[in-house]
């Protein structure tokens, strides 16, 4: 039997009626859902454009009075509130019964929120955002956004026909959260955040922890809940058993929405794990997949720091490109940006009316150079939200590792800016404190949450201890930043610089490369031809070199040989390993037309690409080549200074306590054949042999090579007590070991 509804007094004082329209109650569950007052229980609804609404529970079905603008009310006769009861919701053309979302208590624990609020919940992820979940019995979403500032926030999407005035948000304390559990909203759901700013005024927002977003230009954020299955526990297991610093380590970089244009993730991992494993590669590199508005950011300008770009696919899909290189044997790397984000007004930019990921000062806020907005890593949420990042790349992507981006920009207050255009640190240094020890605790936490992970630094200046433990001070006074390796920018300008030269002027510039041996060791380096020096005006690779096509290429091949060889790891944009010969474009990508052997140079292309495999796999299975790349006992200059000769010749050595025999490399930058070219070598060895040389003829070479194994002589030549002579080829590398 029905109970009949009482109503001896307004059910909704007009305080909090007005705020609850206007979107600026910060409690809403206090005034609507269903609470004891005299003569029974008070159900109080607010359902915009409902043309009824009714409670109902067991056998009760009780009307609510209409009280206008949406709002619905009764005073029933009941002793307490019926469990599990729900609205029946009467539209125009359709009704509903679904359970109240105003009569449950908070989704996120205290636990949770005293974390969030001490700024150290490392999984961030499981707290905030939108999580499908069973709460109090019933199946919905919990939505849940930091907007401190917000006069109040309410939640908005396809669900409610992006109206949010029935969806408002409580506030969850000082911690700045707010939450909502709406049931019966699931995955798929579009959905974004309505703002009241402290000026009244609102604005909508994107989810900053969504885990998946629209395809742009669209921005809205999206329900999602996982359900991918890992087939890659071997790969995790076997991860961590070397560092990587003694491990070898060659880099495939890729713009997945170019790399083959119009594949999506699936499609992709059917294609990119067998063509970098035929090629012999250790990694893949991503260029950033985060989701980003602007494609031609290449993705460095991120909005969905928390979702893969939907431009691809879905966020299974891309664990599933993952999972199929990891099978391959195919480690994952991907670029992190930590350093700025857009201005886009549905982003992150004065979020809830007012600066919160960005630095409060307009100076420190503004990045010079992109027209983005620097974090500000000196509050415990912010760095929160990007530590916590870190680790749920690796943690629930299952990434192997991390290239962070920009880290000079975050490093120095004075980062293009002028005099007079920054504020100097509290010891009145140029040094950007927080971002130093947000970089140390991001390292920290990835380190010690995700075993076998490897942090990479793009930095572009000699700042001191990038890659040495945070705990180990310097003689700076800071502790090192944490990372494991760090790009060697050093390196990359100057050796591009050298082989850009005529090679008769290549004598007089002969220190630009040798000289990266003297701070080899400063760091754990990886040696980068990145995207960035095969864009804007700087030319492809093989373009860069002097000469006609037959000299670029062999002067393509020989540096590569020499990159390989060099101390530090390595790592190769995509089109270089078969010498593509414009610049890239995210338009297009490689020009894989140049392999195909109907075009009349595809040979010309494709022994570029064979060397690289054979550089790869000669590299893997030479442990002197990447078992000591930070030790310098692994290194020894034979010939450091045949300017004259346009000659380097060294020793790479395999440490001590193994076996392995030492290689010698040696690169010829000229284009002449020099025969019987003395070099010293160690005397313990009967003979050498040839076992790389990039002038062969299946690489498109001339064929100059030292088939037969070479004895040492008796002479002492380079400080050395015997010597090889062994033939030059022009433009070449060659390497060569014990026999």
């Amino acid at each position: 039997m029905p109970a009949a509804p009482v109503a001896a007094e307004s059910p909704v004082p007009d305080d909090d009626r007005g705020r609850l329209l206007s979107g600026t109650h910060h409690d809403p569950h206090g005034v609507l859902g269903a609470h004891p007052v005299p003569g029974g229980i008070a159900f109080r609804a607010l359902r915009p454009y409902a043309k009824a609404v009714a409670v109902v529970a067991a056998e009760l079905r009780a009307e609510l009075h209409d009280d206008g603008d949406g709002f619905f009310s009764a005073v029933l006769p009941l002793r307490s509130v019926p469990e599990d009861y729900r609205l029946r919701i009467t539209y125009e053309e359709a009704e509903l019964e679904i359970p109240d979302a105003y009569g449950f208590l908070p989704s996120l624990g205290e636990f949770d929120l005293h974390l969030i609020g001490e700024g150290r919940h490392e999984q961030l992820w499981e707290a905030l955002g939108a999580r499908p979940m069973t709460h109090q019995g019933a199946t919905g979403t919990r939505f849940t956004v930091w907007a401190p500032n917000a006069r109040g926030v309410r939640i908005v999407g396809n669900f409610n026909f992006w109206d949010g005035t029935g969806f408002p948000m409580r506030s969850l304390g000082g911690s700045g959260v707010w939450e909502l559990f709406v049931p019966s909203v699931g995955e798929g759901e579009l959905y974004k955040f309505e703002i009241t700013r402290p000026d009244g005024s609102t604005t909508l927002r994107a989810d900053p922890l969504a885990r998946r977003t629209e395809a742009p230009p669209a921005n809205s954020s999206v329900v999602h809940e996982s359900h991918h299955e890992w087939h890659d526990a071997d790969w995790l297991a076997r991860r961590a058993e070397l560092p990587v610093h003694r491990a070898p380590f060659s880099v495939y970089e890729v713009h997945l929405a170019s790399w083959r244009p119009g594949l999506t993730y699936r499609q992709l991992a059917e294609q990119l794990p067998p063509y970098v494993a035929d090629l012999g590669f250790t990694h893949v590199e991503l260029m950033p997949v985060a989701e980003h508005p602007f494609g031609g950011s290449w993705g460095y300008q991120v909005t969905g720091f928390y979702a893969p770009t939907a431009r691809l696919g879905t966020p299974d899909d891309f664990k599933y490109l993952i999972d199929a290189l990891h099978r391959a044997g195919i480690g994952v790397l991907m670029d992190w940006v930590p350093a700025h984000f857009p201005r886009d007004d549905w982003a992150l930019a004065e979020f809830d009316g007012r600066t919160l990921y960005e630095h409060e000062d307009p100076g420190r806020a503004a990045h010079p150079d992109w027209g983005t907005l620097e974090f500000d890593y000196g509050r415990k949420e912010v760095r929160n939200f990007l530590v916590a990042n870190a680790s749920y790349w690796c943690e629930e992507f299952h990434i192997d590792g991390l290239r962070v981006d920009a880290v000079a920009s975050m490093l120095y207050l004075d980062y293009s800016r002028e005099h007079g255009e920054w504020t100097p640190n509290v010891h009145g240094g140029r040094e950007n404190l927080d971002a130093v020890s947000f970089l140390q605790e991001m390292n920290a936490t990835v380190y010690r949450r995700a075993p076998g992970v490897v942090t990479i630094a793009e930095e572009s200046t000699a700042w001191d201890g990038v890659t040495r433990a945070t705990h180990h001070k310097g003689p700076g006074g800071f502790g090192g930043l944490g990372f494991g390796l760090k790009w060697n920018m050093g390196w990359m300008h100057d050796s591009l610089g050298y082989v850009a030269k005529e090679p008769v002027h290549r004598k007089y510039h002969h220190n630009e490369m040798t000289f990266s041996m003297v701070y080899a060791y400063s760091e754990n380096y990886v040696l980068p031809i990145s995207h960035d020096e095969v864009v804007h005006g700087k030319r492809a690779l093989v373009s860069k070199m002097p000469g006609d096509w037959w000299q670029q290429r062999a002067n393509h091949r020989a540096y590569l040989g020499f990159m390989w060889a060099h101390p530090g790891k390595q790592l190769l944009f995509m089109g270089q390993e078969f010498a593509q010969g414009a610049e890239w474009s995210e338009g297009h990508g490689p020009d894989w037309w140049l392999l195909d052997p109907a075009y009349g140079a595809e040979p010309d292309h494709r022994g570029v690409r064979d060397l690289v495999r054979d550089l790869n796999t000669r590299y893997r299975g030479e442990s002197a080549l990447w078992q000591r790349d930070t030790d310098p006992g692994g290194f020894a200059w034979v010939a450091g200074d045949a300017a004259e000769d346009n000659v380097f010749a060294f020793l790479r050595y395999a440490s001590e306590d193994t076996a392995a025999a030492p290689l010698l490399a040696v690169s010829h930058f000229s284009p002449v054949v020099r025969h019987a070219y003395r070099l010293g070598v160690p005397d313990e060895f009967a003979a050498w042999q040839e076992i790389l040389n990039t002038d062969e003829a299946r690489y498109g070479g001339s064929d100059v090579t030292n088939p037969d194994p070479l004895k040492p002589d008796p002479v002492p030549s380079h400080g050395r007590p015997a010597s090889l002579r062994l033939t030059l080829p022009p433009l070449a590398t060659v390497w060569l070991r014990p026999a």
